[in-house]
């Protein structure tokens, strides 16, 4: 008795045209169909890496089908056949010009056997369909796995690249502009810049001088800023403690307050900064101030004065003229030993005084001679003994 599973065979059109044949009697197969689970069983095994090249977002076929339309046929035409078909009766590949083809060439038949779709039958050579949920949960597992491995590798990689990235960060660039508009290099060239803007001042200057000032800096900022302030500008300065030190910065800020203008104290750390009816800014470019950043840009200048009017609204008022003809408040020395009394360490020391470290290192060095100490530990705990006695 003939197997009524029918056989598939290439389509109509592939065969020459019988004009005047009768009809032919039907023929039985050659090929019998197998039961799925048996089909499943004879899938071979697929490795993430055909997974994900075969059902890669980038190989799917318009409509989001993981292969393309001639293979997706071919697989409901095995289908139709019983799930079994014969190796001879299968269509080659697909011409590059045929509809539904995604790339040249492309054969249907390779397309379903390396998704796993169709299997081959290895006694017969004919091609077993393969249960499409068995496919997707094989693949799935395997696609899965890989992404986790993928995912765990790119994890490690900043850590697998640290010394590459120490080598990189540790090669010394130079500095850009940034957003700076103008950058002047040069101590002469900065001075210029700055008398410039100063000449051009028609409202208001702001100064933040944190640390020591040389005395010749000092004349200098007073022939610039007495003019000004006879034209009327307003003039905020702010220095720190200990300039009560420095008779030169007592006789500046007693000059300039009696001419118009505010000199604060602030003992606090502060940027050095000076700006120009709030429309210009200059801050240092560099840490030994032999560059310069000439600022324009409205949001950063205004920034920049927001931090001024901040410092200056917690800065104390000093009567300048009454410290004329007293002796200086305190040394640069004795804001240094009591700081360091306190506990601050040399470099937080600085950063408060706005003093070099050199120098702060200096008047340590003269302290531990004075109270013969041997270390900077023992040197904090003789003079905060020594606050205690007094």
């Amino acid at each position: 008795m003939a197997d009524p599973t029918p056989t598939y065979a290439a389509p109509a059109a592939s065969a020459a045209p019988a004009a005047t044949a009768a009809p032919a009697a039907p023929v039985a197969p050659a090929v019998v169909a197998i039961p799925a689970a048996t089909a499943a069983s004879a899938a071979p095994a697929l490795t993430a890496v055909t997974a994900i090249t075969a059902f890669s977002g980038a190989e799917f076929a318009p409509g989001n089908r993981p292969i393309d339309e001639p293979a997706w046929r071919l697989y409901l035409d095995v289908l139709e056949a019983g799930g079994r078909v014969a190796a001879d009766a299968v269509p080659g590949a697909v011409p590059a010009t045929a509809p539904g083809a995604t790339a040249p060439g492309r054969d249907p038949l390779a397309e379903l056997l390396r998704t796993g779709l169709l299997v081959s039958d290895g006694l017969d050579g004919s091609y077993l369909a393969v249960n499409p949920r068995f496919v997707a949960t094989t693949l799935g597992t395997e696609m899965n796995a890989e992404a986790t491995r993928l995912l765990n590798r790119a994890e490690r990689l900043t850590a697998d690249l640290d010394p590459l990235i120490a080598a990189y960060d540790s090669v010394p660039r130079p500095s850009e502009p940034g957003s700076a508009d103008i950058q002047v290099t040069g101590r002469e060239h900065i001075r210029q810049r700055i008398a410039q803007l100063g000449a051009a001042c028609r409202e208001e200057a702001l100064t933040a001088q944190p640390g020591q000032a040389e005395p010749a800096a000092l004349e200098l900022s007073l022939r610039q800023e007495l003019p000004l302030l006879r034209r009327g500008c307003r003039i905020l300065t702010l220095y720190q403690p200990i300039a009560l030190a420095e008779p030169a910065a007592i006789r500046y800020a007693a000059t300039v307050t009696e001419a118009g203008g505010e000199v604060r104290l602030l003992d606090e750390p502060f940027q050095r900064t000076l700006v120009f009816d709030r429309a210009a800014a200059v801050v240092p470019a560099s840490d030994d101030h032999s560059r310069a950043a000439v600022l324009s840009d409205p949001a950063i200048v205004a920034m920049i004065v927001a931090n001024f009017d901040r410092d200056w609204d917690r800065a104390e008022r000093v009567c300048w003229e009454s410290l004329l003809d007293a002796a200086p408040a305190r040394t640069a020395a004795d804001r240094i030993g009591s700081l360091l009394a306190q506990g601050l360490t040399q470099k937080a020391i600085a950063t408060r005084l706005g003093l070099s470290e050199r120098t702060v290192a200096g008047h340590i060095s003269r302290l531990r001679d004075l109270y013969g100490a041997e270390t900077l530990f023992q040197l904090g705990w003789l003079m905060r003994k020594g606050e205690r006695d007094a």
